[in-house]
């Protein structure tokens, strides 16, 4: 008797579907090619196509649930939602050390850029779990963020005295640092800011100021990367990350790794110059209707010494803030792949 209640039991199971898991994913902005192209797919469709039924995902953004942007990881951590991501730099009132993920000026290509992220991911792997309670699952950019101005600009020199929407902490030090004057405006309302003269320049992703508009108040495009490469990182809550099991953390990490991250890398370099191509009308453009922004070249001296006042001063700024042991495991991880180091 014992031998075939065992026997019902061991076949019942093996009867049984797997318990489908269902999770609660916040995705990035909406209206952005990163979302659109690669995050939705990803997570509407791939991930639960990969896993045969077993992950179900209801998907929403951050934009369409009204979170501040600055809330999103705090949320997460707190076990609001299963999964999300958003620009690392939203996060940094939080995780100042997370400042060192996304360096502006360092990366100048997107193979450069992804070594960098590379290099920071033990970094940013400790951040998320002690700061946000969470796994990260991967690292995406948007492409450089671009300097958007309206008013005549030729060279780096020309925003001194001028008022320029950052994209992050370190880059509104390293404006300041300019002779600028770094202004924290949200994404959504930079057009109004610089349609009123708010603020006389912003800083964004090409594509992201493409496909919002900033073109129609815009007249000069500075195309090098003053805001880094604005990573955003996707992550899972940790409690929710360990109640799965060991198969299902395994294909979630493989898919997001393979089908998600890999290929917004892959396309990142070549959105920049199509990107490029739409707000200038200097190539073709891809995504619609080319503009015609004026595009200014960044001689190579201006270059330099916007280095420099990275390396001597904004550098050292965000190791001090970071405190701890920050500046050497960045010395020790990313600036040893770009060849910089901080006090050194």
């Amino acid at each position: 008797m014992k031998r075939t209640i065992s026997l019902l039991i061991a076949t019942t199971a093996l009867a049984s579907p797997a318990i489908a898991e269902d999770l609660s994913v916040v995705g990035s902005w909406s209206g952005l090619p990163l979302h659109k192209e690669y995050e939705a797919p990803f997570w509407s469709e791939k991930l639960p196509a990969a896993s045969g039924g077993e992950i179900n995902v209801a998907l929403t953004t951050h934009n369409q649930m009204n979170l501040g942007v600055g809330d999103v990881f705090r949320l997460l951590g707190d076990g609001v939602y299963d999964v999300a991501m958003t620009v690392a730099d939203y996060a940094v009132a939080d995780a100042p050390e997370l400042e060192g993920l996304d360096v502006p000026l360092l990366a100048l290509t997107a193979d450069e850029a992804k070594a960098m992220v590379d290099a920071a991911r033990p970094m940013v792997d400790d951040i998320y779990a002690n700061r946000f309670n969470s796994k990260v699952l991967a690292i995406a950019p948007y492409p450089p963020q671009v300097v958007f101005c309206n008013a005549e600009v030729s060279e780096l020199a020309d925003l001194e005295g001028l008022k320029v929407r950052a994209s992050g902490r370190m880059t509104a030090k390293f404006l300041e640092a300019l002779g600028a004057e770094g202004v924290n405006v949200s994404f959504s309302e930079v057009p109004g800011a610089l349609q009123k003269g708010v603020v006389d320049c912003a800083v964004t992703g090409a594509g992201s100021g493409y496909s919002a508009g900033w073109w129609e108040v815009s007249t000069h495009l500075m195309a090098i990367p003053l805001g880094g490469w604005d990573s955003v990182v996707t992550a899972m809550n940790m409690d929710r990350w360990n109640s799965l099991s060991a198969e299902k953390q395994e294909l979630i990490t493989s898919q997001v790794a393979t089908e998600f991250e890999a290929p917004a890398w892959e396309t990142a370099q070549d959105a920049l110059v199509n990107d490029i191509a739409c707000l200038t009308g200097n190539g073709e453009c891809p995504a619609g209707e080319a503009r015609g922004m004026t595009l200014v070249e960044v001689s190579d001296a201006d270059f330099e010494k916007a280095r420099g006042v990275l390396v001597n001063e904004v550098l050292p700024d965000w190791a001090e803030r970071a405190g701890g042991d920050w500046a050497d495991r960045w010395n020790e991880s990313v600036g040893s792949v770009v060849g910089v180091s901080i006090g050194g």
